[in-house]
């Protein structure tokens, strides 16, 4: 048997978000028969950090630029010290990692790209400019991959769409006082950025409110943007419905909550592949989506969950009231959520096709960054 081969994941920070708990995820998960798991956080760690498996070696850059000489020092450094032949970069993450490949031992660079807003909004030319330092690029839906090929020039065979996966945890434990009925909340577990759309489901939610005076919108996430968020409060007590919505911030017990709501709820303006909507299909929650990025799929296109246009408050306010007033129906989705992520977002088929990846890196490149194009 070959020893196991190291292999580092780098995020910029832990704090709490889709991409971050995804490395998290993957660095967590990797076989510890045939990978040794290393995680960097190029700027600092987060919330997240708890998460992370103790036998995971750890390292935090705490650069504070773009281009930190005595950052990328450090991580050369531990490369060359635990003899790390992957660097299985996320997001931005990826420049620090081309970076540190430039050196020796010339680690392979794999990047991972979760970008969620909208592609015509990305300045394309620094990620051409790496292009040919990249081994590999796994894309979280088709578009972000069909970008990597077209725009980035990246070749067919090196760009794989590999979906988000959730790994199940157990929601037992104290129980949480929440306000409201159970058959009356509705989460949404997105930070509190733009491109989520809270704009839109407060919008919504007032109409939800006038039919269904008794339901409760549950929100969970950071503040990410403090303006923002300054603006969505302010909307809340606009809009009369201060009393009917609890900001949860960042919470650990995610999954706990969602098993006391009834319906879960997404109104982002652009997506990737929503970790949150995988969360409620754990938690065999009826949900409403807008149809960007990969929610159709994830939602079966509409047969397991419903899909409403973005930006449309009074679609979405229509399709939260109806799974309110029908328990048979939020069950129905909910079961056909839950079997959907079972099936098709699970742990192991995720690492498996992760893992296939890291061979064929590792028998081309034979541990160096040599990229495609040299």
């Amino acid at each position: 048997m070959r020893a196991p081969i190291a292999v580092m994941h780098l995020v910029d920070t832990l704090a709490v978000g889709g991409a971050e708990r995804m490395a998290v995820n993957l660095v967590n998960n990797l076989p510890r028969d045939r990978f040794t798991a290393h995680l960097c956080c190029t700027r600092h760690d987060g919330a997240l950090t708890s998460l992370v498996d103790a036998h995971v070696e750890r390292l935090t850059l705490d650069r504070v630029h773009r281009f930190d000489p005595s950052a990328l020092a450090r991580l050369v450094a531990h490369i060359r010290k635990h003899d790390v032949r992957l660097l299985h970069a996320h997001s931005a993450a990826v420049f620090a990692a081309v970076l540190a490949a430039v050196v020796p031992p010339h680690p392979a660079v794999i990047w991972h790209d979760h970008h969620g807003q909208s592609l015509g909004s990305r300045t394309s030319w620094p990620y051409r400019l790496i292009a040919r330092r990249l081994s590999h690029v796994i894309a979280v839906n088709e578009s972000l991959a069909h970008w990597a090929r077209d725009t980035m020039g990246v070749p067919a065979t090196r760009v794989s769409y590999i979906p988000n996966f959730v790994v199940p945890t157990s929601a037992m434990g104290t129980a949480v006082e929440l306000p409201g009925r159970p058959d009356r909340r509705v989460a949404c577990v997105a930070n509190l950025r733009p491109q989520k759309g809270h704009a839109t489901l407060i919008a919504a939610f007032a109409r939800v409110v006038a039919v269904v005076p008794d339901a409760r919108l549950l929100l969970m996430g950071a503040e990410s943007d403090m303006g923002y968020a300054a603006a969505l409060r302010r909307a809340v007590d606009e809009a009369g419905i201060t009393n009917s919505v609890s900001w949860l911030g960042v919470r650990d017990d995610v999954a706990q909550l969602l098993q006391a709501c009834s319906v879960g709820v997404l109104s982002s303006h652009s997506e990737g592949l929503p970790l949150a909507l995988l969360e409620y299909g754990a938690a065999g929650l009826a949900s409403v989506a807008t149809h960007v990025g990969q929610c159709a799929d994830v939602l079966d296109h509409g047969q397991a969950g419903v899909l409403v246009p973005p930006s449309e408050p009074l679609q979405l306010a229509d399709a939260i009231i109806a799974l309110l007033h029908d328990q048979p129906r939020r069950s129905t989705l909910g079961e056909a959520l839950r079997t959907r992520v079972a099936n098709c977002y699970s742990a192991s088929r995720a690492m498996a096709s992760v893992g296939a990846i890291y061979d064929a890196v590792l028998e081309s490149d034979s541990g160096g960054a040599r990229g495609y194009g040299e």
